[in-house]
Protein backbone atom coordinates (compact mmCIF):
# COMPACT_ATOMS: atom_id res chain seq x y z
CA UNK A 1 0.00 0.00 0.00
CA UNK A 2 1.00 3.46 -1.24
CA UNK A 3 1.72 6.14 1.59
CA UNK A 4 3.47 9.87 1.74
CA UNK A 5 5.11 10.13 5.15
CA UNK A 6 4.49 13.86 6.40
CA UNK A 7 7.66 13.10 8.89
CA UNK A 8 11.33 11.49 8.46
CA UNK A 9 11.23 7.72 9.73
CA UNK A 10 14.85 6.12 9.78
CA UNK A 11 13.45 2.43 8.55
CA UNK A 12 10.80 4.39 5.88
CA UNK A 13 12.16 7.28 4.15
CA UNK A 14 12.13 11.06 4.45
CA UNK A 15 8.98 13.68 5.08
CA UNK A 16 6.71 13.96 1.47
CA UNK A 17 8.43 10.50 0.31
CA UNK A 18 5.85 7.90 -1.09
CA UNK A 19 6.95 4.75 0.39
CA UNK A 20 5.20 1.27 -0.18
CA UNK A 21 4.33 -0.79 3.04
CA UNK A 22 2.29 -3.14 5.01
CA UNK A 23 -1.61 -3.11 5.14
CA UNK A 24 -1.34 -3.21 8.53
CA UNK A 25 1.61 -1.15 9.18
CA UNK A 26 -0.05 1.73 7.87
CA UNK A 27 -3.96 0.99 9.37
CA UNK A 28 -2.52 0.42 12.71
CA UNK A 29 0.54 2.36 13.24
CA UNK A 30 1.32 5.04 10.64
CA UNK A 31 -2.14 6.68 10.11
CA UNK A 32 -3.18 6.61 13.49
CA UNK A 33 -0.71 8.13 14.88
CA UNK A 34 -0.50 11.10 11.89
CA UNK A 35 3.23 10.00 10.43
CA UNK A 36 1.41 9.18 6.72
CA UNK A 37 -1.26 9.61 4.57
CA UNK A 38 -2.42 7.42 1.81
CA UNK A 39 -1.14 8.48 -1.27
CA UNK A 40 -3.96 9.57 -3.82
CA UNK A 41 -4.02 11.27 -5.98
CA UNK A 42 -5.48 14.84 -4.54
CA UNK A 43 -2.79 13.94 -1.46
CA UNK A 44 0.23 13.58 -3.78
CA UNK A 45 -0.70 17.04 -5.66
CA UNK A 46 -1.04 18.76 -1.90
CA UNK A 47 2.70 17.39 -1.05
CA UNK A 48 4.19 18.53 -4.77
CA UNK A 49 3.11 21.86 -3.66
CA UNK A 50 4.65 21.97 -0.32
CA UNK A 51 7.99 20.01 -1.71
CA UNK A 52 10.09 23.16 -1.53
CA UNK A 53 9.11 23.53 2.37
CA UNK A 54 9.70 20.39 2.95
CA UNK A 55 13.27 20.52 1.39
CA UNK A 56 14.16 23.62 3.17
CA UNK A 57 12.91 22.28 6.56
CA UNK A 58 15.18 19.09 5.97
CA UNK A 59 18.44 21.32 5.32
CA UNK A 60 17.73 23.97 8.31
CA UNK A 61 17.61 20.47 9.98
CA UNK A 62 20.65 18.64 8.71
CA UNK A 63 22.10 22.31 9.70
CA UNK A 64 21.44 21.78 13.30
CA UNK A 65 21.89 18.57 13.22
CA UNK A 66 26.20 19.08 11.94
CA UNK A 67 26.19 21.72 14.50
CA UNK A 68 25.08 19.39 17.42
CA UNK A 69 27.54 16.46 15.81
CA UNK A 70 29.90 19.25 16.44
CA UNK A 71 29.08 19.83 20.32
CA UNK A 72 28.47 16.43 21.14
CA UNK A 73 32.35 15.54 19.86
CA UNK A 74 33.67 18.23 21.60
CA UNK A 75 31.89 17.01 25.25
CA UNK A 76 33.43 14.22 26.64
CA UNK A 77 31.16 12.49 29.88
CA UNK A 78 32.85 10.41 32.56
CA UNK A 79 30.95 7.84 35.47
CA UNK A 80 32.14 7.07 38.30
CA UNK A 81 30.37 3.63 39.27
CA UNK A 82 30.93 1.12 42.21
CA UNK A 83 32.95 -1.42 40.83
CA UNK A 84 35.15 -4.90 41.58
CA UNK A 85 38.45 -5.66 41.43
CA UNK A 86 38.78 -6.76 38.05
CA UNK A 87 36.55 -3.67 36.91
CA UNK A 88 33.16 -4.98 36.49
CA UNK A 89 30.34 -2.66 37.42
CA UNK A 90 27.67 -3.37 39.74
CA UNK A 91 25.68 -1.87 38.16
CA UNK A 92 26.05 -0.57 34.21
CA UNK A 93 25.92 2.53 32.17
CA UNK A 94 22.48 2.80 29.83
CA UNK A 95 21.57 4.94 27.09
CA UNK A 96 19.73 6.57 29.08
CA UNK A 97 22.19 7.68 31.73
CA UNK A 98 24.37 8.58 28.82
CA UNK A 99 21.49 11.12 28.03
CA UNK A 100 20.97 12.07 31.82
CA UNK A 101 24.68 13.15 31.41
CA UNK A 102 24.24 15.03 28.62
CA UNK A 103 21.17 17.25 29.51
CA UNK A 104 23.51 17.83 32.91
CA UNK A 105 25.86 19.74 29.92
CA UNK A 106 22.95 21.22 28.34
CA UNK A 107 22.53 18.84 25.35
CA UNK A 108 19.32 17.48 24.96
CA UNK A 109 19.67 14.11 22.77
CA UNK A 110 16.83 12.02 22.99
CA UNK A 111 18.03 8.40 24.28
CA UNK A 112 16.80 6.18 21.28
CA UNK A 113 19.42 8.10 19.31
CA UNK A 114 21.92 7.07 21.44
CA UNK A 115 23.48 3.73 19.69
CA UNK A 116 24.47 1.29 22.66
CA UNK A 117 24.49 -1.97 21.76
CA UNK A 118 24.63 -3.19 25.52
CA UNK A 119 25.16 -1.75 28.68
CA UNK A 120 28.27 -0.64 29.34
CA UNK A 121 29.28 -3.18 32.35
CA UNK A 122 33.46 -2.85 32.30
CA UNK A 123 35.83 0.13 33.74
CA UNK A 124 37.26 2.05 30.51
CA UNK A 125 37.01 4.67 27.46
CA UNK A 126 34.47 4.08 25.00
CA UNK A 127 33.45 5.71 22.01
CA UNK A 128 29.77 5.69 21.61
CA UNK A 129 27.64 6.68 18.24
CA UNK A 130 24.85 9.04 18.42
CA UNK A 131 22.41 9.35 15.16
CA UNK A 132 21.51 13.17 15.47
CA UNK A 133 19.82 12.87 12.02
CA UNK A 134 20.27 10.27 8.60
CA UNK A 135 23.58 10.71 7.85
CA UNK A 136 24.90 12.41 10.64
CA UNK A 137 26.52 10.47 13.20
CA UNK A 138 28.58 11.83 16.09
CA UNK A 139 30.95 9.64 18.18
CA UNK A 140 30.78 10.51 21.72
CA UNK A 141 33.82 10.30 23.68
CA UNK A 142 33.03 8.37 27.56
CA UNK A 143 34.80 7.44 30.32
CA UNK A 144 33.06 5.09 32.87
CA UNK A 145 35.33 5.20 36.34
CA UNK A 146 35.65 2.87 39.46
CA UNK A 147 33.76 5.24 42.15
CA UNK A 148 36.02 6.26 44.47
CA UNK A 149 36.15 5.12 47.98
CA UNK A 150 35.49 6.80 51.25
CA UNK A 151 38.06 8.01 52.76
CA UNK A 152 36.74 7.33 56.09
CA UNK A 153 37.05 3.18 55.84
Amino acid sequence: MKVILKQDLDELGFEGDVVDVARGYVRNYLVPRGIAVLATPQNIKVFELQKKKIEVRRLRAKEEAVQLKDRLEGTGLSFAQKAGEEGKLYGSVTAMDIAEGLEKKGVVVDRRKILLDKPIKTVGDYKVPVRIYPGVTAMLQLSVAPEEKAAAE
